[in-house]
């Protein structure tokens, strides 16, 4: 029987200013592959290891045996650490005093936050890295509506460079869907957007409106880990030109290009060498304290606007295509 979430545990008036995720880290034994990949996908390599979008929040690449790494997942995930990022010194105050309660919080030099959270996924926590951006959106012109561009400038602009603006959401297979989801409700102040029945809560943080930055899908044990990760593009149009240069350079499509529902994020999903699907996703929806969750079984009706024959390749009942 599924468990319904429980009330906060920490103060109702506790401001845990978390953003979102600002770098995922992974352990890897083919790192060229890898690197290949995240260059093409079109994030920036900083010469340390990381791959940056736009704002700067990143992608890791380590070795499997680098001793610096936290340990891994008891399954075939490559996933290492998810770091997320706070707004300021009093969120990582009040995020340290709450989970030194039941669990070693160990502090770096930096004042990075690290420990696991209720599925035994290494967490950590810092001062955000991420940079503000400034830039303008897709434009778009419409029958009754005043015009996004102005005369002769020209919408269709193949030399645009598509790059990901910030890294987006992640999504967790995870054993015990509903103890992990009330870890980061009761202990870290995330809210339910939306949710789909048996399946898994869309999760955002308190400071950020995006419709979600955590999604988790109950899979059995075998199956922990990273299912996908994603990235924010300025709109459908760089998403469709970042996904056909992937198609292009031989990538394989995993899912998409299409809409979602909950969230109304175009997305396109694609296959890496990192053991994990990446997306490109574009337009999603804001949310504030004044909306109302909705709740629906899991299909493919429910989870995107447009059906394509790929839909049934991903499955919350077992391991995505190459995957065991």
């Amino acid at each position: 029987m599924e468990v319904p979430y429980g009330p906060r545990s920490c103060k109702e008036d506790t401001d845990m200013r978390i953003i979102g995720p600002d770098e995922l880290v992974f352990g890897v034994d083919n790192r060229d592959a890898c690197e290949a990949f995240l260059t093409d996908f079109g994030l920036t390599a900083t010469g340390d290891g990381r791959f940056e979008a736009l704002d700067k929040t990143a992608i890791r690449l380590c070795t499997t045996d680098d001793p610096d790494l936290p340990a891994p997942l008891p399954t075939n995930s490559w996933l290492r650490q998810t770091i997320w990022g706070v707004e300021d010194q009093a969120t990582l105050d009040a995020i340290e005093t709450e989970l030194s309660k039941d669990r070693d919080v160990a502090k770096a030099a930096d004042g990075t936050l690290s420990c696991k959270d209720d599925a035994g996924f290494q967490i950590a926590f810092r001062i955000t890295r991420r940079v503000t951006l400034d830039m303008p959106a897709e434009m778009i012109n419409a029958p009754g509506a005043k015009p996004g561009r102005a005369p002769n400038h020209v919408g269709a602009d193949e030399a645009a460079t598509a790059a990901p603006r910030t890294l987006s959401h992640i999504v967790y297979f995870v054993p015990d869907m509903d103890r992990m989801a009330n870890f980061y409700i009761d202990r870290l102040g995330f809210v339910i957007t939306d949710k789909f029945t048996n399946t898994g809560p869309f999760l955002r943080p308190q400071a950020n409106l995006d419709h979600h930055v955590l999604f988790m899908i109950q899979t059995p044990e075998y199956m922990q880990g990273i299912e996908h990760l994603a990235f924010h593009m300025s709109g459908p149009t760089d998403l469709m030109l970042a996904g056909s240069r992937m198609i292009k350079k031989g990538y394989e499509s995993f899912w998409g290009p299409g809409r979602h529902k909950f969230g109304s994020n175009w997305f396109w999903y694609f296959s890496s060498p990192l053991r994990v699907n990446i997306e490109y996703d574009a337009d999603m929806d804001l949310h504030d304290g004044d909306w109302v969750m909705r709740e629906t079984p899991i299909s493919a009706e429910a989870s995107q606007m447009f059906l394509f024959e790929n839909v049934e390749k991903w499955s919350p009942g077992g391991p995505p295509p190459g995957k065991s």
